[in-house]
């Protein structure tokens, strides 16, 4: 996959970038930009992220500097349909 040119830096979307200043009100905050880059700076930080549905609570750490919010929000049930309620039985 291709990554994003270093000259221009990883996308953190404006509104991430004015509350990165104020680290309190990081805190138990929503977020819909899933695009954007985790920083440093949202380390040790609980924010819920948008899937499209609800808020996803997310922990971050240092190990998810780097990757996107979009990341640890998951859009989709993994369930299967594999033997629930009435079905054809062959």
């Amino acid at each position: 996959m291709p990554r994003r040119s270093i000259w221009k830096g990883s996308f953190v979307d404006a509104f991430l970038l004015r509350m990165k200043k104020k680290r309190d009100l990081l805190k138990n905050r929503k977020i819909w930009s899933r695009r954007s880059s985790i920083s440093p700076e949202f380390v040790d930080c609980s924010v819920l992220i948008y899937n499209g549905k609800t808020p996803v609570r997310c922990k971050i750490t240092e190990g998810k500097i780097g990757h996107k919010f979009g990341e640890f929000a998951f859009t989709m049930n993994k369930t299967s349909r594999t033997n629930k309620g009435k079905g054809r039985k062959g």
